[in-house]
Formats: C-alpha cells, sequence, structure tokens
C-alpha cells in the first residue's frame, strides 16, 4: 500500500516548506485520524510563487505552442503511469472508492492532452481592410500569470482543468489547492515537473484560503483568477476581482434537478441517477438533488431508486467492493442531519437511511427522502452529500418551473423517450449542462460551467482556453 507523506509547497521549481514551518495536519476521514500535514505558505511564500510565476510567463510565453503540447502529453503520459500510486493518497485523504479515485486520475491525463492539442489551436484571423495596403489581424496571446483556487471533492479534476488550460495557453500559474486533499494534487503538479515544464511556470500553496485568495487576487503580478467552490464565497471573489479588474472564471454551487417524464425509460434512469447520486458520496457539484417524476411513475421511481440507494456499500474506500466512502470532513454529518430533520419537520418522508453510521471516522447512510416540500430549506441549499429528493409533477411546464425555481444553474438531467420534450426541456431549462437520457457531463471536450448563481465561464471543450488569452488588433499600413 502507498505510504502518506507530508506535502510541501512547490515554488519555483522547489519542494519546500514554509519559512514559518508552520503546517496544517491532514485527517483520513475513514478513521478521523492525522495520516499526515502539509505545509503552510505565509506572505513571504506567496511573494516568492509571485516573482516566480512572474519570471516563468516570460519563459512560458516564448516557448511555441508545439512545444507546450509536447510536454504536456508527457506529462499525461506519466500520470496515466502512476495512477495505481496516486489513487491510493486520494482515497486515504478524501475518502472515496479506490476505483474511483483511479478513474479521476486517469480522467486527468485525458483533460492534459485535450489541452495538449488545443495549446496549438488558438488562432486569431485576418480581417478585410477597407484599404489595399493596409494589413488587420488579431493575435490570441496568453494573459498573464494566473491564480487558481480548488476544493477537495475532486482533488485531481479540479486543478487539473485550470492547470491545463492555463499552460496550454502559455500563462503560468499559481495553485492553491485544498488543504485538506493536498498529497494528489500535488502528485499530479509533481507529473507536470517532471515532464520538463521550466521552473516558476507552475507553483503549489497551501495554507489560509481567505489570506492566500485576498492576496493574491489583489497582486499586479495575477492577471486571472479561476475558482471552484461555494457560491457565496465565488461571489465574494469574484467582486474583489472585479474591483482590481481582473478577469475570473467561477464554477460554484448547484442543485440539480432531475425531470423524469412518464415516458420514460424507468430502469435506465433509476440505475444511472442512483450511481450519480452516490458517487463520491455526493459531494459532487453536479450532483442530481432534487429528483421530479412525473406522477403515473412515481411511486415504481421511488421504490426502485430507494432499493437502489440501501444496496450501495458503504465503507473504506480501501476496501475492495465498496461502493460509496466516508464524507469528507466532520463539517458534512451535523449538516445533513440538520437539512434532514428539518425536511422530515415540514412533512418529508425518509424512505432510507438518515443517519450517521458507527462513530469511527464520517460515514453517512445513503438517504433518500419523499414528497418534500418546497419551504424545507434542502429545496432551497445544495446539501453536497448522499441525500436524494424525489418529489411528483403533473404536466411538464410544472417540473420545468420548479427546476428553474433555485437561482442555481449548474446542471440539470432528464429522461424521456419523447423527442418533443427533449427538445423543450433543451430550451427552457435554465442550467449551464443538461444531459439527457444518459451520463455526459465533465468530458475534457464539452463545456464546464454554470449559469445564474453557479457562476461563469467555462472548464471544458473548445471555450475553456478562450480565458486565458487575450485579443490583440495589430493593423499595419505599408
Amino acid at each position: 500500500m502507498t505510504q502518506y507523506a507530508d506535502t510541501l509547497l512547490f515554488i519555483d521549481g522547489v519542494w519546500r516548506s514554509g519559512t514559518s514551518n508552520r503546517t496544517i495536519p491532514v485527517l483520513n476521514p475513514a478513521t478521523a485520524q492525522p495520516i499526515g500535514t502539509v505545509a503552510w505558505a505565509d506572505r513571504a511564500d506567496l511573494d516568492e510563487a509571485l516573482a516566480a510565476a512572474e519570471r516563468g510567463f516570460a519563459v512560458w510565453r516564448a516557448t511555441s505552442a508545439y512545444n507546450r503540447g509536447k510536454i504536456m502529453r508527457r506529462a499525461a503520459d506519466i500520470l496515466r503511469s502512476r495512477a495505481d500510486a496516486i489513487a491510493p493518497l486520494m482515497t486515504m485523504e478524501q475518502g472515496k472508492p479506490l476505483s474511483q479515485a483511479r478513474l479521476e486520475t486517469l480522467a486527468g491525463a485525458d483533460i492534459i492532452d485535450w489541452f495538449a492539442a488545443e495549446a496549438q489551436r488558438t488562432y486569431g484571423q485576418v480581417i478585410p481592410a477597407r484599404s489595399p495596403d493596409v494589413i488587420q489581424m488579431t493575435l490570441r496571446l496568453p494573459v498573464g500569470p494566473v491564480a487558481a483556487f480548488t476544493p477537495w471533492n475532486f482533488p485531481i479534476n479540479q486543478v487539473v482543468r485550470k492547470l491545463s488550460a492555463a499552460i496550454a495557453a502559455g500563462c503560468s500559474i499559481i495553485v492553491k489547492a485544498p488543504e485538506e486533499t493536498p498529497a494528489s494534487p500535488a502528485e499530479l503538479i509533481r507529473v507536470f515537473a517532471e515532464a520538463g515544464v521550466p521552473n516558476g511556470v507552475i507553483n503549489l500553496v497551501y495554507g489560509v484560503p481567505a489570506e492566500i485568495s485576498q492576496y493574491l487576487i489583489a497582486h499586479p503580478v495575477i492577471r486571472k483568477i479561476s475558482f471552484t467552490g461555494s457560491t457565496p464565497v465565488g461571489k465574494q471573489l469574484s467582486a474583489l476581482a472585479g474591483l482590481h479588474m481582473k478577469r475570473a472564471t467561477m464554477e460554484l454551487g448547484g442543485h440539480a434537478p432531475v425531470i423524469v417524464a412518464e415516458d420514460a425509460d424507468v430502469d435506465l434512469a433509476v440505475g444511472l441517477m442512483v450511481a450519480n447520486k452516490f458517487r463520491n458520496a455526493g459531494q459532487v457539484c453536479v450532483s442530481p438533488t432534487r429528483i421530479l417524476v412525473q406522477e403515473r411513475i412515481a411511486d415504481t421511481f421511488s421504490d426502485r431508486f430507494t432499493e437502489g440507494a440501501r444496496s450501495i456499500r458503504v465503507g473504506n474506500g480501501l476496501v475492495a467492493n465498496v461502493d460509496m466512502g466516508p464524507l469528507a470532513n466532520d463539517r458534512r454529518i451535523p449538516a445533513l442531519e440538520s437539512l434532514i430533520g428539518d425536511a422530515v419537520a415540514h412533512g418529508a418522508q425518509v424512505k432510507t437511511g438518515g443517519r450517521r453510521i458507527g462513530n469511527d471516522g464520517w460515514f453517512f447512510e445513503p438517504t433518500v427522502l419523499m414528497d418534500v416540500p418546497r419551504e424545507a430549506r434542502i429545496m432551497n441549499e445544495e446539501p453536497f452529500g448522499p441525500v436524494a429528493v424525489i418529489n411528483r409533477f403533473g404536466d411538464l411546464g410544472e417540473a420545468i418551473a420548479e427546476a428553474n425555481r433555485l437561482p442555481f444553474g449548474l446542471a440539470a438531467y432528464a429522461f424521456t423517450r419523447s423527442s418533443e420534450t427533449a427538445t423543450r426541456l433543451g430550451n427552457e431549462v435554465e442550467t449551464g449542462m443538461l444531459s439527457i437520457n444518459h451520463l455526459g457531463l465533465a468530458l475534457p471536450e464539452v463545456p464546464f460551467g454554470g449559469i445564474k448563481d453557479s457562476g461563469y465561464g467555462t472548464e471544458g471543450g473548445s471555450e475553456a482556453i478562450q480565458a486565458y488569452l487575450d485579443t490583440r488588433l495589430v493593423t499595419r499600413k505599408n
């Protein structure tokens, strides 16, 4: 079994402790016991990272897109070769089953490969001029050093999207990775360093999130930020970025609706939604939460979904055949208990689950609530845990109205055999991503991002790299 080592900062090509030598403990959520530490970056460390990023940008922007892509593809190959070693680290610090941790690592390599190709497609254009002796053209140039802030639920996935887009465009980057899950993103960055990314281009820090974000976003070296996290924090950071005229990409909270029409394939919908709801213990920004089922099939769907939830095997993610690990930190348990208690007080039915499992670690039962009134908090607040809500609807307009009721608009799902219904849902459901009759989100080649209070910008597909590029007009008369 892989040994969990203490995690260091990575600044200007060097793995090192913080200048104060302070550390933060890292806990295993399956045992609630410490397994290591992560270095704490102070202001002096941030200043060194900023200076390194500025130097690294000067080198990296002058490196051809072809060569940037070659180095990135080498990093992707190294990451694939180390998936079996990195996955246990992620499971120990985050809790998800080993199979899911391995898949996340391998998916990270696919994302790197996608952006490596995009590096060579940052095209400008020639614009027809009004005079034959004038040339008008646009250049796409890297925006500059980037500050990226990532959460703990997908320690590699959340970093690799921002990191790959930034360096593909020719930017340097400072990654503020999560203190709860520091080792797996550190291994990702180690891969890039070994692949040949020059010193200073990629820097990694940990510490007090609010202090680091406030200092980096305001600093003149940083020209763009990218943040994944809660809507309240995202709004604060977005406001700070706006105050300093910094470009920002925000991937924020969600409360994903699922619309199951009466003509849907119920077995397909149940199978996909059970797997998707309880993946990573429901700690997924695009996790299906409000499952809206048309009246005629609602009881059948809820019974089968509940049966599927009861079949989920919960345990330590390092143990074979476990489907769902613990919650990632102790804060999630009282938060879920409060939401479930409030729903019951409003008249909801607990079909299964609703309780903590044991006293060692932060395990929670897969939970299904039925017929939850709109006034209950869980109908309005993202649960971010293994709790599904199943409610009934009459006609499609009612379901669409409920799907659009909240200020969130990250992801949505639907199941129907009707082309007409699918077209209407695509046109009327207010969301950044809608997946109908399958799970088609988060692939490297498709957009990933939300609207309304779920943020702006995308971290996937051909649009993702655009946020890291400036457009410069060059017009010349001969």
